[in-house]
């Protein structure tokens, strides 16, 4: 611990976002980075508290706390502040394969568990991390290390998320062959076309991949295995194969009206803005387009958020975010308390824009749609929403959510995106490879396990667990590695 005391002479500074109106104007990111110099400051910090919570990625009352993947948080803090950024990176890199992904997506659980949050402000670790990996870049630490020895075994990996590049990661750092097979145009998943612009540039995803290709991972786009490729061709091919396709069943809202014209779901709304952008800069026309709309969104999670950033980009003529549950406190309340993951009322970046928007927050809790409203042609042009409360099922003794009777409304409504979350994976690739899944569709395997029902075939990240986080997307991608390592070596080092 470099400074023992610099959790008290220094206060939490974190780089200058641009304002919000300013920002609008264009799709790329908008954090100034801190000066080195100021950064390693921030690193000293970090308190290298007996018990580091933020590295525990423990469970408690249901959530996480701390980093999932165990980063060594004290320890390249420390190493920040000390100016020695070769050993911080080669310490971040032993647990985590993309830190430039995580640095700018992850929504920080290490600082939620650290414990400065007992008496001040938190550990910016999240920025402390991506000044280690663009300093690692910058400097040539992060070039590519090809591996020394090749083991002759072969994997294919279906998807290229974060699970499926950290598997693919390891098990190439090991020694094994890895191709890895994307149904899109373009590598990444969600990173690439989920995630916008301006959380995560996709240079960033694109230059991650071209360092995978140099170390020797192998890269098919525009094929869809369970369709232009059989299962029983990859398993003869490859001695493994993991699934990682992510939960790629979006959750709909039935409802009378839902086969208007001008309900999309989220996912294709945003894929089909950065597509655009990459293609063509916007100018294809291509894209689902909220200009001079009034868009309403149906879901008040990250995704509800990025839909409520880019349709304000595209120039939406209102914005407004429908949400089921009820307003989370500003501060934390008593019963939640440190290090539990904080239930709190998050402002999010796009929320801030509407706020300057249009002079409001674009939420509206404790709200759901009854009617999707069409005119004539078949059109959407309104909703009819309805108030939320909370009761208890006589049933079943939990908490639902109901109707609040006589509490309907009409808003306006051109344009409505569907971000109410994701139901698993999809029955085409389960059913070609005929593995089992859960009541959820999740892939099922024993728990904590990785390997399927079916002989020499695995699945891990959303498919597997469920709709999460990038960080536990990779952490499952890390240790299906281990597991495909030790079934075809009978040990494993990874």
């Amino acid at each position: 611990m470099g400074k023992p005391t610099g959790f008290m002479e220094y206060e939490r500074v974190t780089g200058k976002a641009a304002r919000p109106k300013e920002r609008i104007k264009h799709f790329h990111e908008f954090h100034e980075p801190l000066s080195r110099e100021s950064q390693q400051l921030q690193g000293a910090r970090c308190m290298a508290c007996g018990v580091p919570f933020c590295q525990s990625g423990a469970t408690i009352a249901g959530m996480t706390s701390g980093c999932p993947l165990h980063n060594l948080v004290p320890e390249w803090n420390d190493l920040v502040y000390q100016g020695n950024w070769e050993a911080a990176y080669k310490r971040l890199m032993k647990t985590n394969n993309f830190p430039e992904f995580t640095s700018r997506v992850c929504p920080a659980l290490c600082e939620a568990a650290c414990t400065c949050n007992l008496n001040t402000d938190p550990v910016s670790t999240k920025e402390n991390e991506r000044s280690i990996i663009e300093t690692a870049y910058e400097r040539g630490y992060a070039a590519p290390k090809k591996p020394g020895v090749r083991t002759g075994k072969t994997v294919a990996v279906v998807g290229s998320g974060p699970s499926g590049l950290a598997a693919a990661d390891q098990l190439n750092k090991r020694g094994h062959s890895v191709t890895v097979y994307e149904r899109s145009d373009r590598l990444g998943g969600l990173l690439m076309y989920g995630i916008p612009n301006m959380k995560l540039e996709k240079q960033i995803v694109e230059r991650k991949i071209r360092i995978m290709e140099e170390e020797g991972v192998q890269f098919v786009t525009n094929v869809n295995v369970g369709k232009d490729i059989t299962a029983k061709e990859l398993l003869e091919k490859y001695d493994r194969v993991i699934l990682a396709c992510g939960a790629s069943n979006p959750r709909d809202i039935k409802a009378p009206g839902r086969d208007a014209d001008g309900i999309y779901f989220a996912v294709d709304f945003l894929k089909s803005t950065t597509k655009s952008l990459l293609d063509s800069g916007l100018k294809e026309g291509t894209y689902i387009s909220a200009k001079d709309k009034h868009v309403v969104i149906i879901g008040g999670g990250d995704t509800g958020n990025d839909c409520v950033g880019t349709a304000i980009r595209h120039g939406a003529r209102s914005v407004t975010q429908l949400e089921m549950m009820p307003k989370l406190p500003d501060k934390r309340a008593e019963n939640n308390p440190w290090p539990e993951w904080p239930r709190v009322c998050k402002t999010d970046y796009g929320q801030e824009e509407a706020i300057a928007l249009f002079g409001g927050d674009p939420r509206i809790y404790q709200t759901t749609v009854k009617e999707f409203v069409k005119d004539k042609k078949g059109n959407l042009c309104k909703l009819v929403i309805v108030s939320l409360e909370s009761k208890k099922d006589e049933k079943t003794g939990r908490m639902i959510m109901t109707e609040v009777e006589g509490s309907e409304k009409t808003i306006p409504a051109d344009l409505v995106l569907i971000a109410a979350g994701f139901l698993g994976s999809q029955e085409y690739v389960t059913g070609a490879f005929g593995v089992e899944v859960n009541e959820r569709t999740n892939v099922k395997t024993e728990p904590g396990r990785y390997k399927t029902s079916v002989d020499r075939v695995f699945a891990a990240g959303d498919m597997h667990r469920g709709q999460s986080l990038v960080v536990w997307a990779i952490c499952e991608g890390r240790e299906v590695a281990k597991a495909v390592d030790y079934d075809l070596m009978g040990f494993t080092n990874l």
